[in-house]
Protein backbone atom coordinates (compact mmCIF):
# COMPACT_ATOMS: atom_id res chain seq x y z
CA UNK A 1 0.00 0.00 0.00
CA UNK A 2 1.09 3.42 -0.19
CA UNK A 3 2.46 5.39 2.49
CA UNK A 4 -0.51 7.74 2.73
CA UNK A 5 -3.15 4.93 3.51
CA UNK A 6 -0.34 3.44 6.17
CA UNK A 7 -0.62 6.45 8.10
CA UNK A 8 -4.56 6.18 8.36
CA UNK A 9 -4.33 3.64 9.82
CA UNK A 10 -5.44 3.79 14.04
CA UNK A 11 -3.84 2.02 17.32
CA UNK A 12 -4.94 -1.31 18.61
CA UNK A 13 -5.74 0.57 21.91
CA UNK A 14 -7.98 -0.45 24.84
CA UNK A 15 -11.53 0.96 23.00
CA UNK A 16 -10.51 -1.09 20.37
CA UNK A 17 -9.60 -4.06 22.62
CA UNK A 18 -12.91 -3.81 24.44
CA UNK A 19 -15.31 -3.96 20.83
CA UNK A 20 -13.31 -7.20 20.35
CA UNK A 21 -14.12 -8.79 23.46
CA UNK A 22 -17.29 -7.89 22.83
CA UNK A 23 -17.82 -10.48 20.19
CA UNK A 24 -15.42 -12.83 21.02
CA UNK A 25 -14.39 -15.12 23.30
CA UNK A 26 -13.28 -13.81 26.77
CA UNK A 27 -9.69 -15.80 26.52
CA UNK A 28 -9.10 -14.52 23.34
CA UNK A 29 -7.93 -10.82 23.71
CA UNK A 30 -4.64 -10.09 26.31
CA UNK A 31 -2.13 -7.90 26.27
CA UNK A 32 0.92 -9.06 23.83
CA UNK A 33 4.08 -11.17 25.00
CA UNK A 34 7.02 -9.77 24.92
CA UNK A 35 7.82 -12.86 22.86
CA UNK A 36 5.43 -12.10 20.00
CA UNK A 37 7.79 -8.73 20.08
CA UNK A 38 11.24 -9.71 18.60
CA UNK A 39 12.05 -11.89 15.73
CA UNK A 40 15.66 -14.26 15.80
CA UNK A 41 18.36 -11.81 14.68
CA UNK A 42 17.53 -9.09 17.06
CA UNK A 43 16.81 -6.23 14.20
CA UNK A 44 13.78 -5.05 14.87
CA UNK A 45 11.63 -4.65 17.58
CA UNK A 46 7.68 -4.89 17.72
CA UNK A 47 5.32 -2.49 19.46
CA UNK A 48 2.85 -3.90 22.43
CA UNK A 49 -0.62 -3.38 20.58
CA UNK A 50 -2.73 -6.57 21.02
CA UNK A 51 -2.58 -10.08 21.01
CA UNK A 52 -5.54 -12.28 19.20
CA UNK A 53 -5.17 -15.77 20.37
CA UNK A 54 -8.13 -17.57 18.07
CA UNK A 55 -9.34 -20.94 18.09
CA UNK A 56 -11.73 -20.92 14.94
CA UNK A 57 -11.55 -20.02 11.83
CA UNK A 58 -15.07 -17.93 12.37
CA UNK A 59 -12.86 -16.06 15.10
CA UNK A 60 -10.51 -15.15 12.54
CA UNK A 61 -12.91 -13.92 10.49
CA UNK A 62 -14.61 -11.90 13.16
CA UNK A 63 -11.33 -10.21 14.49
CA UNK A 64 -10.34 -9.23 10.58
CA UNK A 65 -13.51 -7.98 9.96
CA UNK A 66 -13.40 -5.85 13.12
CA UNK A 67 -9.97 -4.39 12.54
CA UNK A 68 -10.98 -3.37 9.11
CA UNK A 69 -13.90 -1.25 10.05
CA UNK A 70 -11.66 0.22 13.06
CA UNK A 71 -8.71 0.61 9.95
CA UNK A 72 -6.16 -1.09 12.45
CA UNK A 73 -2.95 -2.95 11.70
CA UNK A 74 -3.04 -6.87 11.59
CA UNK A 75 -0.11 -9.01 11.97
CA UNK A 76 -0.04 -12.65 10.87
CA UNK A 77 1.61 -14.71 13.45
CA UNK A 78 3.10 -18.03 13.00
CA UNK A 79 6.28 -19.72 14.85
CA UNK A 80 8.34 -16.50 14.82
CA UNK A 81 11.04 -17.80 12.95
CA UNK A 82 10.80 -15.64 10.47
CA UNK A 83 14.57 -14.01 10.21
CA UNK A 84 13.84 -11.16 7.42
CA UNK A 85 11.24 -9.16 9.85
CA UNK A 86 8.00 -9.97 8.50
CA UNK A 87 6.71 -10.63 11.85
CA UNK A 88 7.09 -7.60 14.11
CA UNK A 89 5.73 -3.90 13.62
CA UNK A 90 8.92 -1.36 14.62
CA UNK A 91 6.71 1.49 13.87
CA UNK A 92 3.57 3.28 13.29
CA UNK A 93 0.27 2.25 14.80
CA UNK A 94 0.20 -0.60 17.22
CA UNK A 95 -0.87 -3.69 15.40
CA UNK A 96 -3.23 -6.52 16.66
CA UNK A 97 -1.18 -9.72 16.77
CA UNK A 98 -2.88 -12.14 15.44
CA UNK A 99 -1.25 -15.86 16.73
CA UNK A 100 -2.51 -19.01 15.23
CA UNK A 101 -1.13 -20.83 17.88
CA UNK A 102 -4.39 -22.44 19.31
CA UNK A 103 -5.51 -23.82 15.97
CA UNK A 104 -3.03 -26.80 15.88
CA UNK A 105 -5.13 -29.28 15.02
CA UNK A 106 -4.98 -32.18 12.59
CA UNK A 107 -8.03 -31.98 11.13
CA UNK A 108 -7.87 -35.36 8.79
CA UNK A 109 -5.29 -37.46 7.08
CA UNK A 110 -6.41 -39.48 3.88
CA UNK A 111 -3.09 -42.12 3.51
CA UNK A 112 -4.49 -43.21 0.12
CA UNK A 113 -4.59 -40.47 -1.18
CA UNK A 114 -1.46 -38.44 0.22
CA UNK A 115 -2.95 -35.81 1.78
CA UNK A 116 -3.02 -34.29 5.25
CA UNK A 117 -4.87 -31.44 6.69
CA UNK A 118 -3.51 -29.14 9.13
CA UNK A 119 -4.80 -25.96 10.80
CA UNK A 120 -2.21 -23.25 10.18
CA UNK A 121 -0.78 -23.00 13.73
CA UNK A 122 0.31 -26.65 13.55
CA UNK A 123 4.21 -27.17 14.42
CA UNK A 124 6.00 -28.33 11.41
CA UNK A 125 7.62 -31.18 13.11
CA UNK A 126 3.96 -32.08 14.56
CA UNK A 127 2.88 -32.59 10.61
CA UNK A 128 6.11 -34.88 9.76
CA UNK A 129 5.27 -36.27 12.89
CA UNK A 130 1.61 -36.87 11.78
CA UNK A 131 2.56 -37.89 8.42
CA UNK A 132 5.12 -40.41 9.63
CA UNK A 133 2.61 -42.40 12.22
CA UNK A 134 0.07 -43.12 8.94
CA UNK A 135 3.36 -44.06 7.11
CA UNK A 136 3.75 -40.91 5.03
CA UNK A 137 6.55 -38.23 4.68
CA UNK A 138 5.70 -34.31 4.64
CA UNK A 139 9.04 -33.72 3.40
CA UNK A 140 9.02 -29.87 3.95
CA UNK A 141 12.69 -29.57 6.84
CA UNK A 142 14.12 -27.03 8.37
CA UNK A 143 16.32 -25.96 11.47
CA UNK A 144 13.67 -24.44 13.03
CA UNK A 145 11.14 -27.07 12.01
CA UNK A 146 10.27 -27.59 16.38
CA UNK A 147 8.80 -24.07 16.28
CA UNK A 148 7.77 -23.09 12.91
CA UNK A 149 4.07 -23.53 12.41
CA UNK A 150 3.40 -24.73 8.84
CA UNK A 151 0.73 -21.32 8.48
CA UNK A 152 4.03 -19.60 8.48
CA UNK A 153 5.79 -22.12 6.41
CA UNK A 154 3.55 -21.29 3.59
CA UNK A 155 3.20 -17.40 3.91
CA UNK A 156 6.60 -17.10 3.55
CA UNK A 157 7.05 -19.96 1.03
CA UNK A 158 9.77 -22.23 2.92
CA UNK A 159 12.40 -24.00 1.34
CA UNK A 160 14.87 -26.04 3.64
CA UNK A 161 16.62 -29.42 3.21
CA UNK A 162 14.00 -31.00 0.81
CA UNK A 163 13.92 -28.61 -1.96
CA UNK A 164 15.55 -30.47 -4.05
CA UNK A 165 13.40 -33.37 -4.87
CA UNK A 166 10.08 -32.17 -3.22
CA UNK A 167 10.55 -28.46 -4.06
CA UNK A 168 8.96 -25.48 -1.87
CA UNK A 169 6.09 -25.16 0.65
CA UNK A 170 4.09 -24.19 -2.21
CA UNK A 171 4.90 -27.12 -4.06
CA UNK A 172 3.43 -28.97 -1.22
CA UNK A 173 -0.10 -27.58 -0.97
CA UNK A 174 -3.19 -28.79 -2.63
CA UNK A 175 -5.46 -25.95 -1.17
CA UNK A 176 -5.67 -23.28 1.93
CA UNK A 177 -8.41 -21.95 3.76
CA UNK A 178 -8.04 -18.33 4.29
CA UNK A 179 -9.51 -15.00 5.84
CA UNK A 180 -9.51 -12.07 3.36
CA UNK A 181 -8.55 -8.86 4.28
CA UNK A 182 -12.70 -7.92 4.47
CA UNK A 183 -12.99 -10.59 6.66
CA UNK A 184 -14.34 -13.08 4.07
CA UNK A 185 -13.09 -16.51 4.74
CA UNK A 186 -12.10 -18.70 1.32
CA UNK A 187 -13.04 -22.27 1.50
CA UNK A 188 -10.19 -23.68 -0.67
CA UNK A 189 -9.39 -26.52 1.33
CA UNK A 190 -9.89 -28.95 -1.93
CA UNK A 191 -8.13 -32.10 -1.86
CA UNK A 192 -7.85 -32.13 -5.66
CA UNK A 193 -4.56 -32.83 -7.65
CA UNK A 194 -6.32 -30.96 -10.59
CA UNK A 195 -8.70 -28.16 -10.19
CA UNK A 196 -8.17 -25.58 -12.87
CA UNK A 197 -10.87 -23.02 -12.39
CA UNK A 198 -9.46 -20.04 -12.50
CA UNK A 199 -7.33 -17.67 -11.17
CA UNK A 200 -5.36 -19.73 -8.32
CA UNK A 201 -5.88 -17.65 -5.15
CA UNK A 202 -4.03 -20.46 -3.32
CA UNK A 203 -0.80 -19.56 -5.11
CA UNK A 204 -1.33 -15.68 -4.45
CA UNK A 205 -2.24 -16.54 -0.87
CA UNK A 206 1.36 -18.51 -0.53
CA UNK A 207 4.53 -16.36 -0.20
CA UNK A 208 2.45 -13.24 0.35
CA UNK A 209 3.64 -12.60 3.94
CA UNK A 210 0.32 -11.94 5.40
CA UNK A 211 0.03 -9.57 3.28
CA UNK A 212 -3.09 -10.95 1.58
CA UNK A 213 -4.95 -12.07 3.85
CA UNK A 214 -4.36 -15.06 6.92
CA UNK A 215 -4.22 -18.44 6.06
CA UNK A 216 -6.11 -20.84 9.01
CA UNK A 217 -5.51 -24.16 7.66
CA UNK A 218 -3.77 -25.77 4.34
CA UNK A 219 -4.27 -29.35 2.81
CA UNK A 220 -0.89 -31.08 2.07
CA UNK A 221 0.86 -33.10 0.27
CA UNK A 222 2.20 -36.72 1.34
CA UNK A 223 4.53 -39.23 -0.05
CA UNK A 224 5.88 -42.62 0.27
CA UNK A 225 8.53 -43.09 3.00
CA UNK A 226 11.70 -43.96 1.75
CA UNK A 227 12.41 -47.29 2.95
CA UNK A 228 16.22 -46.99 2.78
CA UNK A 229 18.13 -43.92 3.17
CA UNK A 230 21.81 -43.57 2.80
CA UNK A 231 23.42 -40.01 4.18
CA UNK A 232 26.99 -39.63 3.27
CA UNK A 233 29.37 -36.39 3.97
CA UNK A 234 32.01 -36.75 0.86
CA UNK A 235 35.01 -34.41 0.37
CA UNK A 236 35.18 -32.44 -2.94
CA UNK A 237 38.20 -30.61 -3.99
CA UNK A 238 35.87 -27.29 -5.28
CA UNK A 239 32.14 -26.24 -5.54
CA UNK A 240 32.55 -27.46 -9.38
CA UNK A 241 33.60 -30.27 -8.19
CA UNK A 242 30.59 -30.30 -6.07
CA UNK A 243 27.74 -29.53 -9.22
CA UNK A 244 30.05 -32.03 -11.23
CA UNK A 245 29.21 -34.79 -8.37
CA UNK A 246 25.33 -33.62 -7.97
CA UNK A 247 25.55 -34.23 -12.07
CA UNK A 248 26.83 -38.18 -10.94
CA UNK A 249 24.55 -39.07 -8.32
CA UNK A 250 21.33 -38.33 -10.73
CA UNK A 251 22.58 -40.20 -13.36
CA UNK A 252 23.28 -42.93 -11.07
CA UNK A 253 19.98 -43.23 -9.05
CA UNK A 254 17.75 -40.16 -10.64
CA UNK A 255 15.62 -38.57 -8.09
CA UNK A 256 16.22 -40.30 -5.56
CA UNK A 257 18.98 -37.72 -4.54
CA UNK A 258 16.46 -36.38 -1.71
CA UNK A 259 19.03 -33.63 -0.38
CA UNK A 260 22.81 -32.30 -1.28
CA UNK A 261 24.34 -29.51 1.04
CA UNK A 262 27.53 -27.36 0.08
CA UNK A 263 29.78 -26.72 3.45
CA UNK A 264 32.55 -24.74 3.77
CA UNK A 265 35.38 -25.28 6.06
CA UNK A 266 34.40 -22.51 7.99
CA UNK A 267 31.10 -24.00 8.93
CA UNK A 268 32.87 -26.46 10.81
CA UNK A 269 35.01 -24.04 12.68
CA UNK A 270 32.41 -22.05 13.90
CA UNK A 271 30.92 -24.95 15.39
CA UNK A 272 33.90 -26.10 16.59
CA UNK A 273 33.79 -22.19 18.60
CA UNK A 274 30.40 -22.13 19.38
CA UNK A 275 29.25 -25.38 19.67
CA UNK A 276 32.59 -27.40 20.53
CA UNK A 277 30.79 -30.70 22.21
CA UNK A 278 28.58 -31.30 18.87
CA UNK A 279 30.59 -34.32 17.33
CA UNK A 280 31.85 -33.60 13.95
CA UNK A 281 32.55 -36.23 11.13
CA UNK A 282 36.03 -35.11 9.93
CA UNK A 283 39.38 -34.62 12.54
CA UNK A 284 40.65 -31.88 10.18
CA UNK A 285 37.90 -30.17 8.74
CA UNK A 286 37.99 -29.89 4.51
CA UNK A 287 37.57 -27.20 2.58
CA UNK A 288 34.75 -28.09 0.93
CA UNK A 289 32.36 -31.20 1.41
CA UNK A 290 28.63 -32.07 0.12
CA UNK A 291 26.27 -33.62 2.90
CA UNK A 292 23.97 -36.05 0.40
CA UNK A 293 20.77 -37.91 1.46
CA UNK A 294 19.76 -40.59 -0.88
CA UNK A 295 16.02 -42.20 -0.40
CA UNK A 296 14.54 -45.36 -1.70
CA UNK A 297 12.96 -48.44 -1.75
CA UNK A 298 15.80 -50.34 -1.25
CA UNK A 299 19.79 -50.54 -2.65
CA UNK A 300 20.42 -47.34 -0.87
CA UNK A 301 23.83 -48.01 0.70
CA UNK A 302 24.96 -49.13 -1.81
CA UNK A 303 23.77 -47.23 -4.19
CA UNK A 304 25.49 -44.34 -2.01
CA UNK A 305 28.69 -47.11 -2.29
CA UNK A 306 28.76 -47.12 -5.58
CA UNK A 307 28.70 -43.23 -6.16
CA UNK A 308 31.35 -42.55 -3.85
CA UNK A 309 33.89 -45.16 -5.86
CA UNK A 310 32.95 -43.84 -9.34
CA UNK A 311 32.90 -40.03 -7.74
CA UNK A 312 36.50 -41.06 -6.50
CA UNK A 313 37.28 -42.88 -9.41
CA UNK A 314 36.72 -39.64 -11.80
CA UNK A 315 38.11 -37.26 -8.98
CA UNK A 316 35.38 -35.84 -7.82
CA UNK A 317 36.09 -36.51 -4.39
CA UNK A 318 38.66 -37.05 -2.07
CA UNK A 319 37.66 -38.66 0.93
CA UNK A 320 34.68 -39.64 2.94
CA UNK A 321 32.16 -41.22 5.73
CA UNK A 322 29.03 -42.88 4.87
CA UNK A 323 26.59 -42.95 7.68
CA UNK A 324 26.48 -47.05 9.03
CA UNK A 325 23.38 -46.17 11.45
CA UNK A 326 20.51 -43.85 11.91
CA UNK A 327 21.92 -42.28 15.06
CA UNK A 328 25.40 -41.51 12.31
CA UNK A 329 23.00 -39.96 10.04
CA UNK A 330 21.20 -38.11 12.46
CA UNK A 331 24.38 -37.29 13.96
CA UNK A 332 25.73 -35.93 10.32
CA UNK A 333 22.66 -33.95 10.12
CA UNK A 334 22.95 -32.37 13.41
CA UNK A 335 26.33 -31.01 11.83
CA UNK A 336 24.51 -29.53 9.07
CA UNK A 337 21.79 -27.98 11.14
CA UNK A 338 23.39 -25.97 13.90
CA UNK A 339 25.56 -24.27 11.31
CA UNK A 340 22.92 -21.56 11.69
CA UNK A 341 22.94 -21.56 15.20
CA UNK A 342 26.98 -21.57 15.56
CA UNK A 343 26.29 -18.45 12.70
CA UNK A 344 24.24 -16.58 15.50
CA UNK A 345 26.52 -17.00 18.27
CA UNK A 346 29.52 -15.85 16.56
CA UNK A 347 27.20 -12.55 15.00
CA UNK A 348 27.25 -11.94 11.29
CA UNK A 349 27.74 -8.38 10.34
CA UNK A 350 25.47 -9.48 7.02
CA UNK A 351 23.59 -12.70 6.26
CA UNK A 352 22.51 -13.18 2.70
CA UNK A 353 19.60 -15.90 1.76
CA UNK A 354 20.19 -15.98 -2.22
CA UNK A 355 20.12 -18.24 -5.14
CA UNK A 356 21.58 -18.82 -8.11
CA UNK A 357 21.51 -20.46 -11.56
CA UNK A 358 23.22 -23.72 -10.46
CA UNK A 359 26.41 -23.44 -13.13
CA UNK A 360 27.08 -19.94 -11.97
CA UNK A 361 27.86 -20.73 -8.63
CA UNK A 362 31.13 -21.93 -8.98
CA UNK A 363 31.88 -18.16 -10.37
CA UNK A 364 30.15 -16.63 -7.67
CA UNK A 365 31.38 -18.60 -4.90
CA UNK A 366 35.14 -17.17 -6.79
CA UNK A 367 34.61 -13.58 -7.35
CA UNK A 368 32.43 -12.54 -3.91
CA UNK A 369 35.42 -12.73 -1.21
CA UNK A 370 37.77 -10.40 -3.33
CA UNK A 371 34.90 -7.64 -3.94
CA UNK A 372 34.05 -8.14 -0.54
CA UNK A 373 37.52 -7.45 0.49
CA UNK A 374 37.86 -4.11 -0.70
CA UNK A 375 35.23 -2.84 2.17
CA UNK A 376 37.29 -4.79 4.69
CA UNK A 377 38.99 -7.98 6.38
CA UNK A 378 36.03 -10.55 6.83
CA UNK A 379 35.17 -13.95 7.79
CA UNK A 380 33.03 -15.94 5.24
CA UNK A 381 30.84 -18.80 6.09
CA UNK A 382 29.30 -20.21 2.52
CA UNK A 383 26.67 -23.07 3.42
CA UNK A 384 23.30 -24.58 1.48
CA UNK A 385 21.28 -26.42 -0.60
CA UNK A 386 23.41 -26.40 -3.54
CA UNK A 387 20.95 -29.05 -5.28
CA UNK A 388 18.75 -25.82 -5.90
CA UNK A 389 20.78 -23.13 -5.95
CA UNK A 390 20.37 -21.67 -2.79
CA UNK A 391 23.64 -20.22 -0.69
CA UNK A 392 23.41 -18.90 2.27
CA UNK A 393 26.47 -16.36 1.92
CA UNK A 394 27.11 -15.00 5.72
CA UNK A 395 30.09 -12.42 6.65
CA UNK A 396 31.71 -12.00 9.76
CA UNK A 397 34.32 -10.36 11.55
CA UNK A 398 37.27 -11.51 12.04
CA UNK A 399 38.26 -13.68 15.23
CA UNK A 400 38.42 -11.28 17.96
CA UNK A 401 35.72 -8.89 16.68
CA UNK A 402 32.33 -7.88 17.02
CA UNK A 403 29.68 -7.13 14.64
CA UNK A 404 29.34 -3.81 16.14
CA UNK A 405 32.32 -3.02 14.87
CA UNK A 406 31.30 -3.33 11.46
CA UNK A 407 27.52 -2.06 11.67
CA UNK A 408 28.66 1.02 9.67
CA UNK A 409 29.66 -1.62 6.59
CA UNK A 410 26.60 -3.70 6.80
CA UNK A 411 24.94 -1.56 3.90
CA UNK A 412 27.72 -1.76 1.89
CA UNK A 413 28.41 -5.29 2.69
CA UNK A 414 24.87 -5.91 1.53
CA UNK A 415 25.09 -4.17 -1.59
CA UNK A 416 27.92 -5.89 -2.86
CA UNK A 417 26.95 -9.29 -2.23
CA UNK A 418 23.43 -8.47 -4.07
CA UNK A 419 24.71 -6.21 -7.16
CA UNK A 420 26.85 -9.72 -7.89
CA UNK A 421 23.77 -12.17 -7.47
CA UNK A 422 22.27 -9.80 -9.62
CA UNK A 423 24.82 -9.81 -12.33
CA UNK A 424 24.42 -13.94 -12.21
CA UNK A 425 20.76 -13.77 -12.92
CA UNK A 426 20.26 -14.63 -9.30
CA UNK A 427 17.84 -13.82 -6.53
CA UNK A 428 18.64 -11.92 -3.36
CA UNK A 429 16.09 -13.56 -1.55
CA UNK A 430 15.62 -17.64 -2.09
CA UNK A 431 13.45 -18.64 0.82
CA UNK A 432 13.31 -16.82 3.55
CA UNK A 433 11.05 -14.24 2.05
CA UNK A 434 11.35 -10.33 2.29
CA UNK A 435 9.78 -9.42 5.43
CA UNK A 436 11.15 -5.76 5.91
CA UNK A 437 14.13 -6.03 5.90
CA UNK A 438 14.42 -6.59 2.18
CA UNK A 439 11.97 -4.32 0.54
CA UNK A 440 14.40 -2.05 -0.35
CA UNK A 441 16.19 -4.81 -2.17
CA UNK A 442 12.83 -5.80 -3.42
CA UNK A 443 12.72 -2.18 -4.86
CA UNK A 444 16.34 -2.29 -6.15
CA UNK A 445 16.67 -5.30 -7.61
CA UNK A 446 12.95 -6.14 -8.84
CA UNK A 447 11.19 -6.61 -11.74
CA UNK A 448 9.11 -2.43 -12.06
CA UNK A 449 6.48 -4.35 -14.12
CA UNK A 450 6.21 -7.09 -11.41
CA UNK A 451 6.18 -4.92 -8.86
CA UNK A 452 3.30 -2.67 -10.17
CA UNK A 453 1.18 -5.78 -10.84
CA UNK A 454 1.84 -6.95 -6.69
CA UNK A 455 0.89 -3.51 -5.99
CA UNK A 456 -2.15 -3.56 -8.15
CA UNK A 457 -3.58 -6.79 -6.60
CA UNK A 458 -2.62 -5.66 -2.62
CA UNK A 459 -4.92 -2.23 -3.31
CA UNK A 460 -7.68 -4.79 -5.10
CA UNK A 461 -8.08 -6.86 -2.08
CA UNK A 462 -6.35 -4.76 0.79
CA UNK A 463 -7.72 -1.55 -0.07
CA UNK A 464 -7.41 -0.31 3.75
CA UNK A 465 -3.92 -1.61 4.19
CA UNK A 466 -4.68 -3.45 6.81
CA UNK A 467 -2.68 -6.79 6.37
CA UNK A 468 1.12 -6.55 7.45
CA UNK A 469 1.46 -2.90 6.88
CA UNK A 470 5.20 -2.27 5.35
CA UNK A 471 6.37 -6.09 4.86
CA UNK A 472 7.30 -6.80 1.50
CA UNK A 473 5.47 -3.78 0.00
CA UNK A 474 6.72 -0.40 1.57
Amino acid sequence: MTQELTQELNHADDAFAARLRAVLPQDVIRAAYAAHLSEPRGRYHGQGGILALPRHTDDVATLIRQAAQARVPVIPYGGGTGLVGGQVVPAGPAPLILSLERMSAIRSIHPQENVLIAEAGAILADVQSAAEATQRLFPLSLAAEGSARIGGNLATNAGGLNVLRYGNARDLCLGLEAVLPDGQIWNGLRRLRKDNTGYDLRHLLIGSEGTLGVITAASLKLFPQPADRATAFLVVPSPQAALDLLARARDLVGETVSAFELIHRQGFDFLTEALPDLPQPFAAPPDWCVLIELGMARGAQAAMEDLFAAALDGGLVSDGVIAQSGAQRAAYWAVRENIPEANRRIGAVSSHDISLPLGAIPDFIARAPGALARIGAFRINCFGHLGDGNLHYNVFPMKGGSRADHEHQRDAIKRCVHDLVAEFDGSMSAEHGIGRLKVDDLERYGDPVKLAAMRAIKAALDPLGIMNPGAVLR
